[in-house]
């Protein structure tokens, strides 16, 4: 048996046409592999036909069926025993590739058909360019709040049409371009912005609602900023000291925002969507992951692929973000002394972050959760049979009490079956 499939390795026990599908997500999105000879389990079960004649009719049926034809390398490899087809597609220049007139994605292990949407950044990047590159549907825009935005970061005396040139929104073709009219003070296309709610106990009150549009993306940011301010930045006296404490950490907020502006989609009607609960916030980002990179790499590999290069580089240069992909690692670092921790959800439309607060007092812990809270504090990891042990519960108030701590991010299961432990988020 070998690795399990995933979204840049297929499994297939013998050749036949279903794996051309597979090819076009490839060449369209990632590198992949597809090894023809073993089953959907990674259990190794060769190839009952000739394996070098089996090659041949693959290559022949890629050239016959992908249009264009993307690059490809097969060879015959044998592993326990067995001849194989280990067949590496690369990620083409010239996308959409099309199999029977379609264009397909990963959707983790399997290949599915793209929509409209999806296709027309596939042409779009195509013949090199990004949705923010096209051309804007106003030629009359002004510059005021990134003028005054890159006097104080950058250090520039004014706007002029070679800055934004430099900071390519500004076409060498003599035209601004649709990152350009984000970024510009005001611009009157049905860009959807960024809609906030304030709720009270419940989402069935709300206190509050704000919907931020046709407004340059830096006042969205600043805006958004301001408004979680008032809600979750407060000062406190201390004697004659006035200390100003944060229920969720500012940067952790900063960043989560920057990350969702910089790598939405821009070409769906769809907000960023912003929920401030008493308890913690909700920042849903429209689009899911850029192609080219998995959830896993989002996460953990300090890596990033942008779907808005123009908008990261203004954004970086205005020092709102930091060095590209570094945004995950960020927002963990600004919890690193909380109980509660961030939560990440990617799905294939939205990217979702919840930021918790910190106040361990507001995290309504009840008084068996902060039992097992303080036990799990003292050590490493434990299983549910210790804690039952330590703490004298029985096992379904244990396991009530444990999946509420999950639910709120607390802790984490680790391994599975009688080797199942539990541990705290750091």
């Amino acid at each position: 048996m070998i690795n399990r499939e995933d979204y840049n390795l297929e499994y297939k026990e013998k050749v036949s046409k279903t794996f051309l599908k597979t090819i076009s997500a490839y060449a369209n999105y990632n590198d992949g592999r597809i090894v023809f000879g073993v089953d959907d389990n990674g259990n190794v079960v060769g190839l009952k036909e000739n394996p070098k004649e089996e090659a041949l009719r693959i290559e022949n049926m890629i050239n016959d069926s992908l249009t264009p034809v993307p690059y490809f390398e097969i060879k015959v490899k044998e592993i326990e025993g067995k001849e194989l087809i280990i067949l590496d597609v690369k990620k083409g220049k010239d996308t959409p590739y099309y199999y029977q007139g379609k264009a397909y994605k990963r959707a983790d292990t399997a290949s599915i058909e793209i929509d409209r949407f999806e296709l027309r950044r596939l042409a779009l990047e195509g013949i090199n360019m990004h949705y923010e590159d096209k051309k804007a549907s106003s030629d009359d825009l002004d510059f005021n709040i990134l003028e005054v935005r890159l006097i104080k970061e950058a250090g520039i005396e004014r706007i002029n049409l070679d800055i934004l040139k430099t900071l390519n929104l500004y076409n060498k073709d003599g035209y601004y371009n649709v990152a350009g009219e984000l970024l510009a003070d005001q611009n009157d296309i049905a860009f959807s912005g960024i809609d906030i709610v304030k709720f009270g106990k419940d989402i069935n009150k709300i206190l509050y609602r704000k919907t931020i549009s046709k407004v340059s993306l830096l006042t969205q940011f600043d805006m958004a900023v301001d408004i979680f301010e008032q809600y979750y930045i407060f000062e406190e006296i201390d004697g004659y000291n006035r200390i100003t404490k944060e229920l969720i950490p500012r940067e952790a907020f900063r960043e989560s925002l920057a990350n969702a502006i910089v790598h939405r989609v821009w070409d769906t009607n769809s907000y960023i969507q912003i929920a401030m609960h008493e308890d913690k916030i909700e920042i849903n980002s429209p689009g899911g992951l850029p192609p080219g990179i998995s959830k896993e790499e989002y996460l953990y590999g300090n890596i990033s692929v942008l779907r808005n290069p123009i908008i990261a580089g203004v954004f970086n240069r205005l020092n709102i973000i930091e060095k590209f992909g570094t945004g995950i690692a960020r927002i963990n670092k600004e919890y690193t002394q909380s109980i509660s921790k961030p939560y990440f959800e990617v799905s294939e439309n939205r990217i979702r972050i919840i930021l918790p607060v910190t106040e361990k007092s507001l995290l309504d812990l009840s008084e068996d959760e902060n039992v097992i809270y303080e036990l799990l504090k003292e050590n490493v990891e434990l299983s549910r049979k210790k804690i039952d042990m330590i703490t004298g519960f029985n096992k379904s108030k244990s396991i009530r009490i444990i999946n509420s701590l999950i639910d709120k991010n607390i802790i984490s299961k680790i391994g599975s079956g009688v080797t199942l432990t539990y541990k705290l988020n750091r």
